[in-house]
């Protein structure tokens, strides 16, 4: 898809939604995988050309934007989306082996995970310490190496088979049909057409004035342009001042997307394209 890969940084470490949703992507785990501890370290190695791509989380279905990411595609770097993967997310409860539920004092996991296993903490613990970790697969890796028989992490069913821990309740997340969008990024933009792509962008106001964003919006209703997403973030210029963030049906070589862009600079300071790239398919947890 586009310019070849040999190496991809993830963010890890191994046991990760990231890399579960990594690993389904046939050609690129075959390449040289490399976990890093977060996702800024991923996207410097790409930027420093350490690898030939980043893979990171973009979005989830319930805790929203991670805003570390679309901040950093936003404003610190010049990176083109390649592809996108949609993964349902299933959480399970998982302990060392010996480990039962009416002996668990403590939960470790990832902030976003332990959000969302709200309902089953309330139902399960009448009272449970949560403890927050860089990650759900550091929690499980912190319960293996750390942890006693009152510990437990909730994170992939990948990390269970990891760190050798035993799985207490499966799918225990409060909304079933969660998922998180992935993102491969990379310095060279791809040019290949699928006939089922997606494009992002960013629009920057030249000034916030009555009528900017319904002006942005009927160029892509002009010429049927679907919007699949839309949301604004701030500029960190000030209070009030905003950027918009655009996903849309197309590529950006497809001649009503390519026109589109073109007319919107007419109404903006600045276009920046996150990239274009094939629609990705939800894969099962």
């Amino acid at each position: 898809m586009g310019t070849p890969v040999n190496s991809v940084a993830f963010f890890g470490p191994s046991g990760t939604f990231t890399e579960e949703a990594l690993l389904s992507q046939g050609d690129l785990a075959r390449q040289t995988l490399l976990a890093k501890p977060s996702i800024a370290d991923v996207l410097e190695a790409v930027a420093h050309g350490e690898v030939d791509l980043g893979f990171v989380p973009l979005e989830n279905a319930i805790e929203g934007t991670v805003n570390e990411t679309l901040d950093a595609l936003i404003f610190d770097y010049d990176f083109s989306i390649e592809r996108e993967v949609v993964l349902d997310v299933h959480l399970q409860l998982m302990a060392k082996p010996g480990a039962t539920i009416p002996r668990i004092t403590r939960i470790h996991s990832y902030p976003h995970a332990l959000a969302q296993v709200r309902g089953f903490l309330a139902s399960s613990f009448d009272r449970i310490e949560t403890i927050a970790e860089k990650s759900t697969a550091d929690a499980a890796r912190v319960v293996s190496e750390q942890g006693d028989l009152h510990d437990a992490a909730i994170a992939p069913r990948l990390s269970a088979s990891l760190y050798g821990l035993d799985i207490l309740a499966e799918n225990i997340e409060d909304h079933p049909d969660n998922q998180t969008r992935f993102v491969a990024l990379t310095l060279q933009p791809s040019t290949v057409r699928t006939g089922s792509d997606r494009t992002s962008i960013v629009c920057f106001q030249d000034a916030d004035r009555p009528g900017s964003l319904y002006e942005i919006l009927g160029e892509f209703a002009s010429r049927s342009i679907n919007l699949t997403n839309l949301q604004s973030r701030p500029t960190k210029q000030g209070l009030g001042d905003y950027c918009f963030v655009i996903d849309l049906e197309g590529h950006r070589d497809d001649e009503p997307v390519s026109e589109c862009l073109a007319a919107l600079q007419q109404h903006v300071a600045a276009v920046k394209i996150l990239g274009s790239y094939a629609k990705g398919n939800v894969l099962p947890g």
